[in-house]
């Protein structure tokens, strides 16, 4: 019987790399469109062009086709115009070239409400909170990681306390964050800093304890017991480092949308939410693709600066 050996540890080639990846967005967008311009796949609306006899119909209008077709059966036996439309989505969906539109006017059209704000302003307040929320928490999740990591007394005291601590939800510390820091950026960041900082001392501890157990030893029997962090440990696990700040720091953007409802509305999510309020739903979709192009591009270039600080540690995920 022959068998089949999946080449696990083969690199790809650059060019297949490039094509899969390119796929893996073009799929869903095909999708996208196949919902959005093939009538047959799933339009439950009609979009009214002509009202005909219905005197609450108007043109654009969005109905039910049963709606549409029961008035237009009507219309019809009364001897009236019979309404006409063409099948549609419901506005919550709207087509790929209308988010593409919608990219273009958000950034170069004034908001069209009095309380309106441009997406450039929002989405630049978002990557503040962002970033004072996880500087803050690594400035002290990252040291206590790798001393939690290195020594199995300071483990065994903090850990438990860290891993019941991850599990309580952090927006549920809104209301007390409020009432400490104030209704302004205070207590978003610190809910980026409490959804972060927790899984982050468990993480670098558990990157810090991967180290080859004889370095630690032979660093020991050479006397640099006293600089065996900043030393040893650090240089040796610095890139695996550099990796889990950057798997991190995404974890901390799945946090800013509840971080940013906590206090004063502000940031992307009250842009979001302002367009949610007026039906603006193109406006909606575009400012969610953003955050994910903006996550995704930054973790690229952290990727490729990576590879330019560390050009001898070949990480797991470089194989594919």
């Amino acid at each position: 019987m022959m068998k089949f050996v999946i080449p696990l540890g083969r690199r790809a080639a650059p060019s297949r790399r490039a094509l899969l990846t390119l796929c893996s967005f073009l799929i869903p967008i095909l999708i996208w469109c196949l919902f959005s311009y093939v009538p047959f796949i799933w339009h439950p609306k009609v979009m009214v062009s002509d009202p005909g006899g219905v005197d609450y119909f108007n043109p654009g209008t969005l109905v039910d086709k049963d709606e549409f077709e029961d008035q237009a059966g009507q219309m019809k036996a009364q001897g009236l115009a019979v309404p006409r439309g063409h099948p549609a989505n419901p506005v919550y969906l709207p087509a790929p070239h209308v988010v593409a539109k919608a990219f273009v006017v958000a950034f170069s059209t004034a908001p069209q409400t009095r309380d309106g704000v441009w997406l450039h302003e929002s989405l630049w307040h978002s990557i503040q909170i962002i970033f004072w929320g996880f500087v803050l928490s690594s400035l002290v999740g990252v040291p206590l990681g790798v001393l939690t990591g290195t020594y199995v007394t300071l483990a065994r005291l903090s850990e438990p306390f860290i891993e019941f601590f991850r599990y309580l939800p952090a927006p549920a510390f809104g209301a007390l964050a409020v009432a400490v820091l104030g209704i302004y950026d205070g207590p978003k960041i610190a809910i980026i800093v409490i959804g972060t900082f927790f899984q982050q001392v468990l993480v670098v501890a558990n990157t810090t304890r991967k180290l080859d157990p004889t370095i630690v030893e032979a660093a020991r029997t050479l006397g640099t017991r006293g600089r065996l962090i900043t030393k040893v440990v650090v240089p040796a696990i610095l890139p695996d480092l550099y990796r889990d700040q950057r798997i991190l720091l995404g974890w901390a953007w799945t946090y800013l949308i509840v971080a940013e409802l906590i206090g004063t509305s502000s940031g992307i999510t009250w842009y979001i939410t302002q367009q949610a309020r007026y039906q603006h739903f193109e406006n909606v979709y575009a400012a969610i693709i953003i955050i994910g192009m903006i996550g995704f591009g930054s973790d690229l270039g952290f990727e490729r600066l990576g590879r330019k600080l560390f050009p001898w540690h070949v990480a797991q995920g470089d194989k594919r």
